[in-house]
């Protein structure tokens, strides 16, 4: 009996609760990440498929909790290449354990801490001078005298140390 017929489902596929794999729109469904995304995070490496005799793409179940890494790890301000060394550093299967997330969000945090610190020291230095000698010229000759910071190389010197 073809598979179909079993299910009653005409594309051949069956219900995605019983299948370990699932086609790109039911990640997509599941996850809340649009198609696009998942084919862009594919090429960056973040993911992956395999294809189908008829050239479609299916994603093992777990691809859901890769995802979700992903989203968590783009909300902390992780770049997708930050996120792509740290899924790099998984087992063969890709799939982060409980001991691998542990891992992972220590990192996040740490990183998190010191985005925290810097938005911190903008937030507080935001109407002071900020070393480029363009925005506070009032103030610039007293923290910046003959523009000194200049030689420190171009942008805000004072801003992000």
């Amino acid at each position: 009996m073809d598979q179909s017929a079993h299910t009653g489902v005409a594309s051949g596929f069956l219900p995605w609760p019983t299948r370990r794999e699932l086609t790109i729109g039911e990640v997509a469904e599941r996850s809340g990440v649009a198609v696009s995304a998942l084919r862009y995070y594919e090429t960056k490496g973040l993911i992956k498929s395999r294809r189908t005799p008829g050239n479609h793409r299916v994603y093992p179940r777990e691809v859901l909790r890769i995802i979700s890494v992903i989203k968590v790890a783009q909300r902390t301000g992780l770049s997708l290449d930050e996120i792509q060394k740290y899924l790099a550093q998984l087992p063969d299967s890709g799939v982060p354990t409980k001991d691998d997330w542990t891992r992972m969000s220590t990192a996040w945090k740490a990183e998190l801490e010191a985005r925290i610190a810097r938005l911190t020291r903008l937030k507080e230095q935001l109407d002071q001078c900020i070393g480029c000698g363009c925005l506070s010229l009032a103030d610039c000759p007293l923290r910046n005298p003959d523009d000194q910071l200049g030689a420190e190389g171009p942008g805000p010197r004072l801003l992000d140390p």
